[in-house]
């Protein structure tokens, strides 16, 4: 069945939306609202924490250590709980800004305060690609957890409360940080469907991004996926040279 939504503005502009893809739209301010949004969504995302708190204040490059990711739980490993916990707020907030300022720039574009959503999503979208792949250093970048939930928390707040519950009951109980990540990136679109649903969003395109977001989560943890598979990956707490 199509899923076939209409958006009308004030002036009486609307756009089309179709499978989750945007098919036309006759006011091309909102079309160019939604692409600054996502572009400077962008250029946040690739401000990576955890390569700038590696760099300036250990004077290294996290990238070099452990996994190679520059996530805060290698970076928990590698340099201790301060430099996690800055890195972890430093990706989260700029989700969270980076999903405002799309919603932000759309609304006050358009005038219309209903177009926010699509500005924030797509934002949150591309504020996680950013850091997945940052242009600032070489598309070498994290894998999006603390990211993404900084971008939820200002499109969805419930749902990252309910995400956060079972990060934390599966991290606390296997002590397997990655498990964790991959549940909740699979969770977010379900969780995306029904929270639209009552909110009254477009739920076809927020679930379509989710979705999107959650399996480049779920992508970027492949390698995980294969060690917990072969029962080898790494617990929290576990010695780093126990295999």
């Amino acid at each position: 069945m199509m899923s076939l939504g209409i958006i009308g503005g004030a002036d009486g502009a609307t756009a089309v939306f179709v499978y989750g893809v945007f098919v036309t739209g006759p006011d091309p301010k909102f079309w160019a609202m939604l692409a600054l949004g996502g572009v400077l969504a962008y250029l946040l995302g690739s401000v990576d924490f955890g390569i700038l708190v590696s760099k300036y204040l250990y004077h290294d490059d996290i990238r070099t250590h452990g996994s190679g990711n520059a996530g805060s739980t290698n970076i928990l490993r590698t340099f201790g709980l301060k430099a996690a916990l800055l890195t972890a707020l430093g990706d989260i907030g700029k989700g969270a800004v980076s999903t405002l300022l799309g919603r932000f720039i759309v609304e006050w574009g358009t005038g219309d305060p209903a177009l926010g959503v699509y500005g924030a999503y797509l934002a949150a979208f591309c504020a996680v690609c950013g850091h997945l792949w940052p242009i600032w250093f070489h598309f070498k970048g994290g894998k999006g957890v603390a990211t993404a939930a900084g971008a939820i928390l200002a499109t969805a707040p419930l749902v990252v409360l309910a995400l956060a519950v079972v990060f934390f009951a599966l991290a606390f109980s296997t002590r397997i940080v990655s498990l964790s990540s991959v549940t909740v990136a699979a969770l977010y679109p379900v969780f995306t469907f029904f929270y639209s649903g009552w909110m009254g969003y477009d739920v076809a395109f927020t679930t379509f991004c989710a979705a999107v977001m959650g399996g480049l989560v779920i992508w970027m943890h492949r390698a995980n996926i294969k060690r917990l598979m072969n029962g080898t990956e790494y617990k929290f707490g576990q010695d780093k040279n126990k295999k």
